[in-house]
C-alpha cells in the first residue's frame, strides 16, 4: 500500500428539481424553497431541450466547455446529462446517431455506460463492454481528461490492479494536474482498496490540497477523508485534529463562494455532515447559511430514503430556538469520534 500511495502524485442520481416549503437560515419564514440537485443557469436549458427530445441546447454547451477547457464544467455537465438520459433516453440516441463521432457524444456515452453497468448484478461483464466507449471518448479529444475520470471510476468498479490504475492516474492529472472529479475518484480507489486505511486517504487528500489553488475544489478533499472516515466505523482512528483541520480547510474554500451558489453546493452539504458530527453547530449553520435554497443528494441520500427530507430535518432542528445539539438518529455514521459521538445509520461510498 505505502508503495502506491507513493506513486500516486501530490497534486447519481437523475436530475431533479424536487421543491417544498423551507425556512431561511436567518429568519425562518414559510415562503421560501429549497431544491434538490438544482443544475446551473447553463445546464437547465439543456435538460429543459432533452426532456422535449432536443439534443443540440446540450451538444453546445459541452462543445463550449471543451473549446474553453472549462474541466471542472465538463465534468459536471456530462455526469448530469448522463444522469438524465438513463430515464429520458430518446434525445441521447438522437445525438448518438446523427454524430456518432463527436467529443462530446462519446463523452456521454462513455459516463452513461458505467453509470447503466455500477448497479448492475453483471457489472463486471457491463464495465468490460463499457471499455471501448471510454477509450473512444479518450482519444476524440486528447486533451479532456474527464475520459479518464471516468476510467478511473471504471478501473475501481472492475477492481482493476494498482498499477494499470497509477498509469490512468498519471494521464489524467497530466492533463489536469488539480482536476476535482479525478482526485475524488482516486480518494475512492483508495478507499475501495484499503477499506480502512483512512491515514493514508488524508495522506492523499492533504498533499493534494497542498499543491491545488486555493479557489480549487481539491482544497476540499480532506473533508471528503473526514467525510469517508466519519462514515465507515472501521480501520485505525483519525485524530481529531487532523479532522478539524481538513473541515476548516474546506469552511475557508466555501467562503470563497458567494452564498447560494449551485457550484459549491455540494462541496457546501458534504461539509455540513462533517461539522455536524464533529459537533461543531455554529460552523454548521453557518455553512446552511451559504447553501441557501441548494440541497444535494449527496450526502443525504446516504442516510435516507428522502435526502431532501433529512436536509430540511436538519435546518429545522438547527435553528429551532434553543437547540445546542443534534438527536443521534440524525448524525447519521457508525465511525467513534475522539472524545466525540457515535451516529447510526449505515456507511456510504464516499
Amino acid at each position: 500500500m505505502v508503495g502506491t500511495m507513493a506513486l500516486l502524485p501530490s497534486f447519481i442520481r437523475p436530475t431533479r428539481m424536487t421543491k417544498r416549503s423551507a425556512r431561511p437560515a436567518d429568519r425562518p419564514s414559510a415562503g421560501d424553497e429549497v431544491v434538490l440537485d438544482a443544475p446551473d443557469d447553463r445546464l437547465s436549458p439543456a435538460l429543459v431541450a432533452a426532456a422535449g427530445g432536443e439534443y443540440h441546447a446540450a451538444a453546445g454547451l459541452l462543445a463550449a466547455t471543451r473549446d474553453a477547457a472549462e474541466w471542472e464544467n465538463r465534468d459536471r455537465y456530462a455526469r448530469r446529462l448522463a444522469a438524465f438520459a438513463r430515464s429520458r433516453p430518446e434525445w441521447f440516441d438522437a445525438w448518438r446517431a446523427a454524430a456518432p463521432d463527436d467529443p462530446d457524444a462519446l463523452l456521454v456515452g462513455a459516463q452513461l455506460a458505467v453509470d447503466r453497468a455500477w448497479p448492475s448484478p453483471a457489472r463486471a461483464e457491463l464495465l468490460r463492454e463499457a471499455s471501448p466507449l471510454i477509450t473512444a471518448a479518450a482519444r476524440a479529444d486528447e486533451r479532456d481528461p474527464v475520459p479518464w475520470r471516468i476510467a478511473l471510476d471504471h478501473a475501481r468498479g472492475s477492481r482493476a490492479g494498482h498499477r494499470y490504475f497509477e498509469e490512468l492516474w498519471a494521464a489524467a492529472v497530466r492533463r489536469a494536474p488539480h482536476h476535482h472529479g479525478c482526485h475524488v475518484a482516486a480518494l475512492r480507489y483508495l478507499a475501495t482498496f484499503w477499506h480502512g486505511s483512512h491515514p493514508e486517504c488524508f495522506d492523499f487528500a492533504e498533499r493534494a490540497a497542498q499543491d491545488a489553488p486555493a479557489d480549487s475544489l481539491v482544497q476540499a478533499l480532506p473533508a471528503r477523508a473526514a467525510f469517508g472516515y466519519l462514515t465507515d466505523g472501521c480501520g485505525p482512528g483519525v485524530p481529531r485534529e487532523r479532522l478539524d483541520a481538513a473541515a476548516d480547510r474546506a469552511i475557508a474554500l466555501s467562503a470563497r463562494f458567494a452564498p447560494a451558489d449551485p457550484w459549491p453546493a455540494e462541496v457546501r452539504n458534504k461539509l455540513l455532515y462533517v461539522l455536524l458530527r464533529l459537533d461543531r453547530p455554529d460552523d454548521a449553520r453557518a455553512q446552511l447559511r451559504l447553501i441557501g435554497p441548494y440541497a444535494t443528494s449527496f450526502p443525504w441520500d446516504l442516510f435516507s430514503e428522502d435526502p431532501l427530507g433529512h436536509f430540511m430535518g436538519l435546518r429545522e432542528y438547527l435553528f429551532s430556538p434553543g437547540r445546542v445539539h443534534l438527536p443521534a438518529g440524525l448524525l447519521a455514521g457508525p465511525a467513534e469520534l475522539p472524545g466525540g459521538h457515535r451516529g447510526h445509520a449505515r456507511a456510504g461510498d464516499h
